[in-house]
């Protein structure tokens, strides 16, 4: 569950709730392809479970430059392009009958 205790000042990237949210989410993506089909596996499965990890990585290497007004800007740029492929990814697994509606929304909730 997103740790809903923010302080004033973050104390490192794993207090930031983009960070917290992202990691859920990847965590929940995790769980819920171990269901995919196994053709899937190298494909749509390693897709879905790359992207939302990466905005985590993405978000902590942002986080540790971020003194460096350049390299943090492109590094929460590269978050938001993984963020955008995991909302592809999980219409693509909507769409293929792998996930639910319900699933899905949360998931799209969390990406926002």
């Amino acid at each position: 569950m997103v740790d809903s205790r923010m302080n004033s000042k973050a104390q490192g990237f794993k207090d930031l709730l983009a960070y917290q949210k992202a990691f859920l989410q990847a965590t929940e993506i995790f769980r819920i392809t171990l269901n995919f089909p196994k053709e899937e596996k190298y494909s749509l499965t390693d897709q879905i479970r790359r992207s939302p990890r990466s905005v985590c990585a993405n978000m902590a290497e942002a986080y540790r430059k971020r003194d460096y007004h350049k390299h943090f800007l492109l590094k929460i740029i590269d978050c938001l392009g993984e963020n955008s492929e995991t909302l592809v990814w999980l219409d693509f697994a909507l769409n293929c009958g792998y996930i639910s509606d319900n699933i899905h929304n949360t998931n799209i909730e969390l990406n926002g």
